[in-house]
């Protein structure tokens, strides 16, 4: 079995937790062979301890922190692209898509957050496997609003909405079909125990360390789902896998590391953004299985509203800056180009903080050039932790 599947785990302190998704794995059957595992950690970090534990669980994989980061980028001839990778940023993921983008053989990636475990009752790489091949009908949903809760299968008992989701959106009024998928490009897993909620939501909630006390659990999940054309909804990257080809369209964006403060969106965004494209093309979003368990660390939850308020603002309005553009795109990257002009040249004022939209999109600019040069060149010399 070839090598086709690149693992992302960004991670400062869990990194063990990729242990409980190898035994998952090796219970089920699915071949650890296909699998590269890139850790994208900080210098601060135990970069030795992480790549023991890989050579214990005999997977193959390479730890990158900054110092390794910026290696990679001179040995790919591309240092001048460096600048899109944030510090100290959960949005350092976007490494992991040049990574990915740099080595043809992986054709589909995966997203791991260090906080989570999985579920045992699924394979989970091979449920993610199966569901980016997955054709024949699912249930479709849509709502009024444009906006379609991930939680909706028991929103009327816990009544939670999900990080990112606008406020503006809120008290929809929801309808459920079916579909029948043809190409699946993303399959998002969802997660019980503790909630992706946003801090506004965790406050309102009672807990003021940063968790929620409303919990989710297997039974507030009933199977998969899309969101239908024209309908956008929430993507959390920490269970989610991809295909190779999306990534055009799915930058994480310069979160944290900018002069606006913004932060904690990156995946959010990037799923508004990968929504759009896919809804272009006529590719699907997939949602549901298989589930893992969250088990976010506390902390204080006002330290994750000081990250989001600067942000909050434009959650409510950057998809409709990106819903009326890139008609008749055919490809990924026409898709991504039309978005990235339309944040990178609009007029933005109104908003708080509204020119971080003009940032992100003379980013996502540079981004598509970055791919266009990796694409074309060949690292010059061995990167440390390259795997060429």
């Amino acid at each position: 079995m070839r090598q086709d599947v690149c693992v992302v785990v960004p991670t400062i302190r869990e990194y063990d937790c990729m242990r409980a998704y190898f035994d998952n794995a090796r219970d089920h059957g699915f071949d650890l062979d296909r699998l590269f595992v890139l850790l994208v950690t900080e210098d601060f970090c135990d970069v030795a301890a992480m790549e023991r534990m890989l050579d214990e669980e005999g997977v193959d994989g390479a730890v990158f922190d900054g110092t390794r980061r910026e290696a990679w980028f001179d040995s790919r001839r591309v240092p001048e692209f460096s600048h899109l990778i944030p510090a100290a940023s959960h949005a350092q993921t976007s490494f992991g898509l040049l990574y990915l983008w740099a080595h043809p053989r992986f054709e589909r990636g995966v997203f791991i957050d260090d906080d989570t475990r999985p579920h045992d009752e699924w394979d989970f790489f091979g449920r993610h496997m199966a569901n980016l091949d997955r054709t024949g009908e699912v249930e479709s949903v849509r709502s009024d609003e444009r906006w379609v809760n991930v939680l909706y299968q028991r929103a009327d008992e816990h009544g939670l909405y999900p990080r990112g989701y606008p406020y503006s959106a809120m008290d929809e009024t929801v309808e459920t079909g079916t579909r029948e998928l043809s190409d699946v490009v993303a399959s998002q897993g969802l997660w019980t125990n503790v909630p992706d909620l946003d801090a506004v939501r965790i406050l309102a909630d009672g807990d003021l360390r940063g968790q929620a006390q409303t919990r989710t659990a297997r039974e507030d999940f009933d199977g998969d789902f899309v969101a239908d054309p024209g309908q956008y909804l929430t993507v959390c990257s920490m269970n989610l896998a991809f295909e190779r080809e999306v990534i055009p369209a799915f930058y994480q964006l310069p979160m944290d590391d900018n002069e606006w403060d913004v932060g904690r969106f990156d995946d959010i965004w990037s799923g508004v953004f990968l929504k759009r494209a896919a809804d272009l093309l006529g590719k699907e979003i997939l949602s549901g299985y298989p589930l893992c368990a969250h088990d976010k660390a506390p902390r204080p939850t006002f330290d994750d509203l000081a990250n989001e308020v600067p942000g909050l603002e434009l959650n409510e309005h950057v998809w409709e800056v990106v819903d009326g553009v890139g008609d008749g795109a055919d490809s990924w990257r026409a898709a991504a180009e039309a978005m990235a002009r339309a944040l990178a040249t609009g007029d933005f004022d109104e908003w708080n903080n509204g020119a971080f939209l003009n940032h992100c999109g003379e980013y996502w600019l540079d981004w598509l050039d970055c791919l266009d040069a990796i694409e074309e060149g060949e690292p010059t010399v061995r990167a440390v932790a390259d795997d060429d």
